[in-house]
C-alpha cells in the first residue's frame, strides 16, 4: 500500500476498516465482518429524523425523512442504491450516509435492500431496483413523493445499479431520474482499462476482489446485457444528467472516467469529480479525513442543484433536446 500517497487520516481510515478482515472467509463470514465494519462507522441518526420501514414490490426498504408534514407536492426524493459488490451490504450498512443525506437534503431518501449474489445472480438486483422505482412512481409509497423531483444514486455496485435503472427507464421511454448520482461506479468496464493495472492492489478494493464479486454477481463469461454493464450500452443519448465521482486509486477509476466521457460524446451533460487521494469505499471517512470532506460537500452541491424544481421539471428528459 506504501506506493499509494494517501494522507495519515484516510491510511488510518484504511487500517481501521481492514481491521474488521475475518479469519472466516465463509460467504457469511465475510457479510458478518462487513456489517460489523459498517456499524463501526455509523453514527447516531440526526436530530428531527423519522426513519421507517416497508416493502414495495416484495423488497424491503428503508425510508427517511424530515420529521415534518410532507410539502404540498410531495416529498422531494432520493433512491439510494448501497454499494458491496452486489455481494455484501444491506439496509444498516449504508444507514450512515442515508441518514445524513435525508438531515442535509431536506428530503425523503429511500434505502433498497435488494437481493444480493451469488443466491440471486443478475438480474435479480437490477430488477428489484426497477420494480422499486416503478412502484414508487405509481404512487404506491407510504408518503406523498414529488414526481418531478427525483433522484437515483448509488456508490460502487449500488452505481451500477443506478445507472442501469436509467438506461432501462430510457428504453422503456419511461419518467426519468432528474439525475444520476454515481460514487466510484463499477460500470463493467474492460479488464484492460488503466487503473486496473495501475491500481490492481489498491487499498480495501483490489482487481482480484473486483473480479471474485464481478465472478459471483455475473455468472456468465461475457454478458452483453448493458443492465449488467452499463458500459457496454450502444446509446447514451437521452440519459439525466450525471454527477460521477471517482476515486483516484481504485480500479474502478477508469469506469467512471468512461461513463462520463460517454455521455458527454451523447450530448448528456455530466459533471466528474476526479476524487483524488481517495480510495474506493472511502464515503465512511467523512469527518476523519479532508479529503473525503471534499467529496462530501461536492455530493451535497450537485444532490441540492440536481434537486431544485427548475431543473426537474420535465417527466421525461428525452422530450429535451
Amino acid at each position: 500500500m506504501s506506493h499509494y500517497p494517501l494522507s495519515a487520516e484516510l491510511a488510518a481510515f484504511v487500517q481501521r476498516t481492514l481491521s474488521y478482515t475475518s479469519t472466516d472467509s465463509s460467504l457469511k463470514g465475510l457479510r458478518d465482518s462487513y456489517e460489523r465494519m459498517c456499524r463501526d462507522f455509523t453514527p447516531a441518526h440526526p436530530p428531527g429524523l423519522v426513519v421507517h420501514q416497508r416493502q414495495l414490490a416484495q423488497v424491503p426498504l428503508r425510508f427517511y425523512h424530515p420529521d415534518r408534514a410532507a410539502p404540498e407536492c410531495g416529498w422531494p426524493w432520493l433512491l439510494y442504491l448501497h454499494g458491496g459488490g452486489w455481494v455484501l451490504g444491506s439496509l444498516d450498512s449504508h444507514d450512515f450516509i442515508t441518514a445524513h443525506l435525508a438531515h442535509e437534503l431536506q428530503a425523503l431518501v429511500i434505502a433498497v435492500d435488494y437481493r444480493l449474489a451469488p443466491e440471486h445472480p443478475f438480474p435479480a438486483a437490477f430488477d428489484d431496483c426497477l420494480a422499486v422505482w416503478r412502484a414508487l412512481e405509481q404512487g404506491l409509497g407510504p408518503v406523498p413523493l414529488d414526481h418531478r423531483r427525483r433522484l437515483v444514486m448509488g456508490d460502487s455496485a449500488g452505481g451500477n445499479l443506478a445507472a442501469a435503472l436509467c438506461l432501462a427507464l430510457r428504453d422503456a421511454a419511461e419518467p426519468l431520474p432528474a439525475a444520476q448520482v454515481l460514487v466510484y461506479p463499477g460500470l463493467g468496464g474492460a479488464a484492460s482499462l488503466p487503473s486496473r493495472s495501475q491500481c490492481a492492489d489498491a487499498p480495501l478494493l483490489s482487481s482480484s476482489d473486483l473480479e471474485c464479486f464481478q465472478a459471483l454477481y455475473l455468472p456468465e463469461p461475457e454478458p452483453t446485457s448493458p443492465y449488467a454493464r452499463p458500459l457496454l450500452a450502444e446509446d447514451f443519448s437521452h440519459l439525466p444528467p450525471a454527477f460521477i465521482a471517482q476515486a483516484e486509486f481504485d480500479p474502478l477509476r477508469d469506469d467512471g472516467q468512461c461513463y462520463h466521457q460517454r455521455l458527454l460524446q451523447a450530448g448528456v451533460a455530466s459533471q466528474l469529480y476526479p476524487g483524488l487521494g481517495l480510495v474506493h469505499g472511502c464515503l465512511r471517512a467523512r469527518g476523519l479525513a479532508a479529503e473525503v470532506d471534499g467529496l462530501y460537500d461536492a455530493l451535497l452541491r450537485a444532490l441540492r442543484e440536481f434537486l431544485e424544481p427548475a431543473r426537474a421539471l420535465p417527466l421525461v428528459s428525452h422530450l429535451q433536446s
